[in-house]
């Protein structure tokens, strides 16, 4: 009887065992790049804020705002795809911590084969580490914290990335403005090389006319090639974040300039509350606090509590309850706590340099944003002098009162000028872009990134 509760036993045991075990299932690599040719295939559609709300979707046929491109930034951003896999991970982790130590089993059988007894030996024997029980709580608070701050973490990557698309939009929109207006200059120059050239070889002026007039052409092309390049990169790096194939351009509606908050101090008071690293790096502490208690609860010894069944050859049966502890003699869980309070430590001073380098830098771009649209207003007005002195200087030139490079320093200068405003209105932009994501404004504040690479 005894020998078929044992048979019986392990059967369940083991389909128990068997029927709680994951199964394989492949996940094979992708065998080409998803790169999309043309910013219609992007994924331009927003998920609904609210779980009543509807799905916005971004006109991606119409010129482009500089937010609209850094929200296309998180839905298509290769980079953020590995969102789903350090999520997952966390709540593996949480998984993991929450689990118990499973029960441990002891089955024997003798077989009698001889001697004064009357029957085969059995023994029987049930255990459970208590000491994981006294740790459990912290160490399941420790790992919900820890998943809490890697999606505030995730959520600081994709401001990141929108950040990075937004600053580049900003760039490329004015650097097109200097272009064209470096272009205009240009052809402006060449026309009237040529017609010069045409004059001195009609003997009605001199070579010395030429060479000047040569020289600002010389550096309006270099100037223009070096504008090229640049915008050529910026729109590589751009549709490196979109997840486009390089080369790929799309209209970009003019930068709306956000103004300085009012409220400035209150914003900067409540920082801490609305920016995802900042918060990350609080649930971070408040996961190694708990780390803590867990290192002190944990010198607790080794306990195994259990019972114990037991039959011998004789038919004599007895049970009883069996405990084994470990003696806290040399290891009393002293490397993991001061492991774990110099970690800590170590995030309490991360997050304090954070917090201050986040206020210091918000005080600065407030600064540098208002000291920039003085220079601004200032540049505009020199712009427009500078450009009335260059048409008087073309109507004096065309009536012979002043030569030809008189007219090509005014033009250059005129041409600078307008140049100059083009870099302060694009500075402008980008320190109160930058000053809005330093308070925690202007950005989702959940995360967006799918949870899958299709399109």
């Amino acid at each position: 009887m005894s020998r078929k509760i044992l048979l019986v036993s392990g059967a369940l045991t083991a389909a128990l065992a068997l029927g709680g075990c994951a199964t394989y299932r492949a996940l094979p690599l992708a065998d080409h790049a998803q790169l999309a040719d043309r910013v219609g295939n992007l994924k331009h559609t927003l998920p609904a804020p609210t779980p009543r709300a509807n799905p916005v979707r971004i006109d991606v046929d119409q010129p482009l705002s500089v937010d609209q491109i850094g929200l296309l930034a998180i839905l298509n951003d290769p980079q953020l795809r590995t969102e789903r896999g350090e999520s997952d991970l966390a709540k593996a982790d949480l998984t993991q911590s929450a689990m118990l130590p499973n029960p441990s089993v002891s089955l024997s059988y003798a077989a009698l084969l001889g001697g004064p007894g009357t029957t085969g030996a059995f023994t029987a024997s049930l255990a459970q580490n208590v000491a994981s029980l006294v740790t459990y709580r912290s160490r399941v608070s420790a790992a919900k914290a820890h998943v809490s701050e890697v999606n505030a973490q995730l959520l600081w990557n994709e401001w990141q990335v929108a950040q990075k698309a937004r600053l580049l939009a900003v760039d490329l929109y004015w650097g097109e403005r200097s272009i064209a207006l470096s272009a205009a200059e240009l052809a402006s120059l060449s026309r009237e090389e040529a017609d010069i050239r045409r004059a001195v070889d009609a003997g009605s002026m001199s070579l010395s006319e030429l060479g000047p007039l040569q020289a600002s052409k010389a550096s309006a092309e270099h100037t223009l090639a070096t504008m090229q390049l640049d915008q050529l990169k910026n729109w590589q790096d751009l549709d490196a974040l979109l997840g486009l194939k390089p080369g790929v351009t799309f209209a970009i509606a003019q930068p709306v300039v956000p103004s300085v908050p009012d409220n400035l101090k209150a914003l900067i008071a409540s920082v801490p509350a609305r920016r995802p690293d900042l918060v990350a790096l609080q649930l971070g502490y408040r996961s190694a606090d708990e780390n803590v208690r867990a290192a002190i609860l944990g010198q607790f010894p080794a306990f195994v509590l259990g019972g114990a069944w037991n039959a011998d050859t004789s038919d004599v049966r007895s049970a009883g309850p069996t405990a084994t502890f470990d003696l806290p003699i040399f290891d009393r869980n002293q490397g993991q706590v001061a492991k774990t309070r110099a970690t800590r430590r170590l995030l309490h001073e991360q997050y304090q340099s954070r917090l201050d380098d986040s206020v210091s830098t918000v005080l600065s771009l407030q600064a540098r944003s208002v000291r920039v649209a003085q220079y601004l207003a200032q540049a505009k007005g020199s712009a427009a002098t500078a450009e009335s002195q260059a048409d008087a200087a073309k109507a004096a030139y065309e009536q012979n009162n002043v030569d030809q490079r008189t007219l090509t320093d005014y033009e250059t200068t005129a041409l600078q000028r307008r140049l100059d405003v083009i870099d302060l209105e694009r500075g402008l932009a980008q320190a109160r872009i930058a000053l809005a994501l330093e308070l925690g404004l202007g950005l989702p504040q959940t995360r967006m990134a799918p949870l899958d690479s299709s399109r």
